[in-house]
């Protein structure tokens, strides 16, 4: 069987964060590995608290993990340290990782900061040139490039600048554009629009499951832009599908 890793924080919600990420996994029938990078006091109206985990512990999370079992991918959620980031970095070279799928989480969806302010930056310089694909939304993008992303005009822009960072592959999820859900697919060579009909209402934990989602088709052997159709697809349903448990946003039917 094909396996994944996420390495990313813990939501008690179930809708986000490595929950939401394990069982993305299974549901495209991949075996799910978790390193747990922060711990997070949150519901669906927003976080409250975070605590990232023991610098100490994280490695040995880490390592004796990936002395057992070496992932056919692996993704990046909430890091929080940026000491995570240089741990993350050693060991895809230490143990040959491929297949990085880099989710550049930097707020919550209620507007709380999830990492450190050094972090971002220090996940540009050492995670995005090792990474596979990248998949930040409007927003992360804006904040990765300095472009103040509102049109596809600009959405290209600020692909172009990231690609530059050295990622194989960059796509910027539209989800928060007015009146479309586009997600912008460039590999340095072209772009791909990856369209569908926006569904109106806030959903809890998009981005995480998306990057899941490429991630477990990656582990499965399909290509990079075959898996972003995918993953783009398997969020449509999930959204679709959505249900209210609390008193905020929606979650997805993962």
């Amino acid at each position: 069987m094909k396996s994944a890793l996420t390495i990313a924080g813990s939501d008690p919600t179930g809708g986000a964060g490595l929950q939401a990420d394990l069982k993305v996994f299974r549901a495209f029938g991949v075996h799910g590995l978790s390193v747990t990078s922060a711990l997070t006091a949150q519901n669906t109206e927003g976080v409250s608290a975070i605590i990232p985990v023991d610098k100490g512990f994280f490695i040995g999370q880490m390592d004796v993990l990936l002395r057992d079992i070496k992932p056919d991918a692996l993704k990046t959620g909430m890091l929080y340290s940026a000491w995570a980031v240089d741990v993350i970095a050693v060991r895809m070279e230490d143990y040959s990782l491929k297949n990085l799928v880099v989710d550049p989480v930097t707020v919550s969806s209620s507007g709380v900061p999830l990492v450190e302010q050094e972090t971002l930056e220090a996940v540009k310089e050492q995670l995005f040139p090792l990474a596979s694909v990248i998949t930040p939304n409007i927003y992360e993008a804006s904040v990765l490039t300095g472009i103040n992303v509102e049109n596809i005009s600009d959405m290209e822009e600020a692909a172009k600048r990231l690609k530059e960072m050295g990622p194989a592959v960059v796509i910027i999820t539209g989800g928060h554009l007015e009146g479309l859900a586009l997600d912008l697919y460039y590999d340095g060579e072209g772009f791909h629009r990856i369209e569908s009909v926006k569904s109106m209402g806030e959903y809890h934990g998009t981005g995480c499951a998306f990057s899941s989602a490429i991630t477990a088709s990656l582990a499965s052997g399909h290509s990079t832009l075959e898996s972003a159709r995918k993953a783009k697809e398997f969020i449509n349903n999930a959204i679709r599908k959505a249900y209210h448990l609390g008193k905020g946003m929606r979650l997805l039917n993962l």
